[in-house]
């Protein structure tokens, strides 16, 4: 058993961290150009909130044992559950966009989803590990998965994060196979998922924009395509090595969202197809050393709850990065480490706290 943390990770973390520091500080100055005060209140809610508080949730959740997120999984699941759902209390959820993810509270204001994830993957990793003999089964396996889904689903849809329900819905598909769920209970409830999607196309205008926009980029470009269309040019405008940091011209004037989910287009036009793909590799990196500490973990539990952690910050990642580029339809989720987001930043680095944790008992 090891008495240290896994450095190799913690690099790796440190580096993402730093590369976000970077990226984000260059994006914030095209907001600075529109509005000062919300350039301002961005700022001191990322770093602030997001990477000093975050740091201290990273090194608080390091000296938690891990055993203690299995004892009380139900109740933290149910609990975020619960919390999700507090948006649609009347004074208490706040609408930005038309859609209802927040809490405030006073000056302060959260999004319970981020901690909904995390519930979500402590509570399946510990259900797995207790059914890990019979995960084969419909009743012990798909049917449980589809349950917690559900009722995700019902909140998330609600409100509406189409983009934070699909990365837990796949985050529970890779932790039911890394469990040793069959394929085939992944691939009906896959197509169920599919399924559910074209009915909500039917009801819901904006999942039909999205899914048009992905299929034609070349539609309504002043409208439903504005952010995918600004986005390729500022990928295309960054060329082999890019424009240099702070020389990003999209996202002055052009890019909806310099500092959210528009982020690595920002960063793609600075830095350039190397810059991009040295990010890429970065989650890369962190996904395989986070898969390497999984599988060396102590028990079925920790094994689980490391490789849904993983899972759960690499997929997100890729799924920003794809939509930018026009391989994957727009979902408005924020890049992990990178672009803003306080909630998600201090969630995610008390999720890699716990990985770090746990990589002290590791099987060499």
């Amino acid at each position: 058993m090891k008495k240290t943390i896994d450095k190799p990770f913690l690099w790796i973390i440190a580096l993402l961290m730093l590369s976000g520091i970077f990226i984000f500080s260059s994006a914030a100055l095209g907001l600075l150009a529109r509005s000062t005060e919300q350039a301002a209140n961005v700022a001191t809610n990322q770093f602030l909130f997001g990477i000093i508080f975050g740091t201290g949730m990273l090194f608080g959740a390091l000296h938690v044992p891990y055993k203690f997120w299995r004892r009380y999984s139900l109740a933290l699941f149910v609990g975020s559950l619960i919390l999700t759902a507090a948006v649609f209390i009347p004074g208490l959820g706040l609408n930005h966009g038309g859609a209802t993810r927040w809490i405030e509270i006073g000056s302060f204001s959260f999004q319970p989803s981020e901690l909904l994830k995390f519930g979500f993957v402590v509570y399946l990793a510990a259900w797995l590990s207790a059914a890990k003999e019979r995960i084969g089964t419909l009743r012990y396996g798909v049917i449980p998965l589809g349950i917690m889904l559900a009722l995700i689903g019902a909140i998330l849809l609600k409100q509406p994060d189409t983009g934070t329900f699909a990365v837990i819905f796949i985050t529970g598909l890779g932790m039911l196979v890394a469990s040793g769920g069959k394929w085939r209970h992944v691939g009906g409830l896959v197509l169920i998922a599919c399924i559910g999607l074209l009915l909500l196309a039917l009801f819901k205008p904006y999942i039909k924009d999205r899914i048009t926009t992905f299929f034609n980029p070349g539609n309504d470009p002043q409208g439903s395509s504005y952010q995918i269309r600004q986005s390729l040019i500022a990928v295309g405008s960054g060329e082999l090595f890019g424009r240099g940091f702070g020389q990003s011209v999209q996202k002055f004037r052009y890019l909806p969202e310099p500092v959210g989910d528009s982020i690595f287009a920002v960063a793609a036009e600075e830095f350039g197809f190397v810059g991009s793909v040295g990010l890429v590799l970065l989650f890369l990196l962190f996904a395989l050393r986070g898969f390497i500490i999984a599988e060396r973990a102590p028990d079925y539990f920790s094994r689980l709850l490391v490789a849904g952690i993983v899972i759960l910050i690499t997929v997100q990642s890729y799924t920003n990065i794809a939509a930018m580029l026009g391989v994957f339809p727009l979902t408005g989720l924020p890049l992990i480490f990178i672009s803003h987001g306080g909630t998600a930043m201090l969630v995610s680095l008390a999720e890699v706290g716990v990985v770090l944790h746990i990589s002290r008992y590791v099987n060499s």
